[in-house]
Formats: structure tokens, sequence, C-alpha cells
């Protein structure tokens, strides 16, 4: 198993270009089974998730031309095996993403019930109660989602919760089904809308993504396309994060400023000096971080994937922080580990209390999920000596080629066997 290595204690300064969105590539990726032609994807980044579901759709009869790592070539001419297989599921819960393209365009799917990291209960009742309301009969066995319908039929659609991959999925679902099809309380998330302008690139009909009602007049057929993934706004995030809990100066290249809102606002809170330009924002920290209070919320309110770095700068800033999560009940397993490096932290329920100290301290420290595995990077940056990050197999999930890009803003980290 590989880890982390961070000799902590230098400011991040330099240049990097921020990859395109997992989030968004994602169900870009499913969308192409909702067409005989190729849907031509550009700026994808390389990641596992990525790497796993072209796999998965692979296995299930689509062509797949990787032209180089961030170019690729889709064409599901042929669906031979509509199955998304547990082996194959289990370590991403994006796999979802396939059940309503596969019962649009083929009008049967067989998915396992997906996997992920162990953030919190993340349920699929809701992908499926909207395609129960356009006409799917969908019965879960073994594990299995069943699902099989004629045609899709388009209806009004309440979702019960604000759930990002449920919109992503009955979105793509309803661009094939008959009539129109409105989805209310959807999420209103920038791959959300993301998505919805690679469909309408291949010809769906659809209006209102990036608001809680997304209406979507149904189509006969879509065709071939090239969307570009927009850049990642996590880990453009992140990066910023790190910057500025060392005290650094960076300019991030390639990031979509208009959906940093809410990230960048703490971070003017902490201290920081931003600038931001088309395409590009940069980052100074002059002084130590102000310690920031934030609850997370869905978009666009503070995103629950920047929780735990925004948690690991507290740390070290001045004053007493309380952070509170209201989207996943287990995402402060983080703070074991940020602990063992001397963190001032009490969990009472949802809610954290970071107290700031002066000096993490470099320690071995185990990675639990994405986010978190963020966090400790973050954490050993800050640190005083060598910090050693297990299980980092999290991090290949979401963040390209991270210990490159940090070695290009002056850290010393390197990946071991």
């Amino acid at each position: 198993m590989q880890k982390l290595i961070i000799q902590g204690g230098s400011p991040l300064r330099g240049e990097i270009t921020i990859s395109g969105a997992k989030n968004a590539a994602l169900p870009v990726l499913c969308a192409s089974l909702l067409t005989r032609d190729t849907l031509q994807i550009t700026n994808l980044p390389f990641l596992k998730d990525v790497t796993t579901m072209l796999a998965l759709l692979e296995q299930m009869g689509t062509n797949v031309i990787a032209n180089n790592p961030s170019e690729v070539a889709l064409t599901a001419a042929h669906l031979s095996n509509p199955v998304a297989p547990y082996e194959m599921v289990k370590t991403m819960r994006a796999a979802i993403l396939v059940l309503g393209p596969l019962l649009a365009r083929t009008g049967e799917a067989n998915i396992s019930l997906p996997g992920g990291c162990a953030i919190g209960v993340r349920p699929v009742d809701q992908h499926i109660k909207g395609l129960q309301a356009m006409g799917a009969e969908i019965k879960i066995e073994h594990g299995y989602i069943h699902a099989v319908a004629k045609r899709l039929e388009g209806t009004r659609i309440v979702m019960d919760m604000v759930t990002v991959t449920g919109t992503e999925n009955l979105m793509m679902a309803a661009t094939l089904a008959a009539g129109t099809t409105i989805l209310e309380n959807a999420a209103r998330e920038p791959e959300v809308v993301d998505l919805a302008n690679c469909l309408v690139a291949m010809g769906a009909e659809i209006c209102g993504a990036g608001s809680d009602i997304i209406t979507i007049k149904g189509v006969k057929s879509l065709h071939g396309a090239t969307h570009h993934v927009m850049p990642d706004r996590i880990e453009t995030g992140t990066f910023l994060v790190a910057g500025a809990a060392s005290g650094g100066e960076i300019l991030l290249k390639r990031a979509c400023n208009k959906t940093l809102d809410a990230i960048l606002d703490k971070l003017l809170e902490a201290g920081a000096t931003i600038e931001t330009e088309e395409n590009q924002v940069s980052l100074k920290m002059n002084t130590k971080p102000k310690s920031v209070n934030f609850r997370t919320a869905p978009y666009p309110a503070f995103p629950t994937d920047m929780q735990a770095q925004f948690l690991a700068m507290n740390c070290i800033a001045d004053g007493t922080a309380i952070v509170t999560e209201t989207i996943f009940e287990n995402r402060f397993m983080h703070v074991q580990e940020l602990k063992r490096m001397n963190a001032n932290i009490e969990v009472e329920g949802n809610t954290a209390i970071v107290r700031g100290i002066k000096q993490l301290d470099g320690a071995n420290v185990m990675a639990t999920d994405l986010r978190a595995s963020a966090s400790l990077v973050i954490a050993g940056l800050i640190a005083q000596g060598e910090t050693v990050i297990d299980r980092i197999y999290h991090l290949d999930r979401g963040y390209e080629q991270i210990e490159k890009k940090l070695s290009q803003l002056g850290v010393q980290i390197k990946r071991i066997q």
C-alpha cells in the first residue's frame, strides 16, 4: 500500500494548473450511454474513479478510445451488457449514475448498490422514487437494483432532499422520456449545470439547470457531441486553503472563479489576499490565519467537500472555530487523525469545536476518505517535522498527481510503497 511522506514547514509558492472536475466528469461519462453516436470528452482528470468508470462503460459494450489521459471518445452503439457488477461498483458510489441513462436507452438496467467513502449514508431512494414515477418497475434483490421500462414517461418529481447524483440521474433519464419532466428541489451544483450543458450539446432540451427547478422535454434520440469538462472547484479550494494555512503565495490557472464564492469568502475572512481574473485565481497570506466558523449546506452555500480542509487550517489559526456538518453524519473521521498531530478539537454531534494552536506535530496518520486525505495533507504541510499519510488510494480517487503539483509549489513530498 502506498504512503505519502511530507516534510512540513514550507510556505507554498508558485503556480499550478487545475484539473478537470471529477464530480463533473463522472456523470458526463455516463451521458455517453444515451446515444449511439460518439461523445468526445476533453479536460478529463486522470483519476482512479475515472478509470473505474471507463472500465465499467467498456464492459457494458461502450467502445472507449483514449487519445491521451485527458481526452476520450466514447461510442455506445451496441450496449450488450446493461449491468454494473459489484466488483466494479464497490469502490465508487458514482456508478449509480449509469442507472438512469441505461434504463432510458435500453429499457433495462441491473446495478449493484454502490460503495465508496465511509462518510455516511448516501441513499439511492430518491433515484429509485423518481424513476418509478416515470414508469419504471424496480426491484432490489441480492444487493442489486433491477429496473425495467418500455419507455419512461415525463412527469413532475419533487425530491424529498437535495441530491446531486439523484438530480443528474433523473435529468439524464428524462432526456429520452416521452413528454416533459419537471424536477423540483433539484441540486444547483455547477457540476449539474456542466452535465446539462453536455446533454444540450447532444440534442437534449433542458432549461433551469443551476436552479432548484429543472425542466426536461424528452426527445426521441440524442446525437454525438464534444464536451470540455469544467475545472475542479474542490481541487481549487484545497490548494487555496493549503496556500493560506502555510502562509504562502500561489497562482492557480484554469480555475472557474464563479463557482468558488463560498470558499473565497471564508478565505478572505481568514485573512488571505485574493485576486481573481478570467480562468485564474491568486492567493497571498502574510499573517497567521484567523479562525473561521462555517456550516456545510448544498450549493451555493459552503460545500461539505471543503469542510475537512478548512478544519485543518483552523487547527493552527488564531481563535476558536465552530464547524457544523449538515450533509454527512460521519464526516469528522479525520478529527481523530488530526488529534494525533496535537490538534485541539472536540466533536459534539455534528459540530466540531477547533481551538487553534501554535504548531501541529508531524505524525503517522491514516486517511479515512477522499477529503479527509486532503485535510491530512494540509496538516502535514503546516506541521513541524515529518508526516506519513497511509491509505492514500483515497487521494488518487479525487486529486490528479497531487504530490507533483505540491512539489511544483515547493513542498518536500514523496510517494512510497
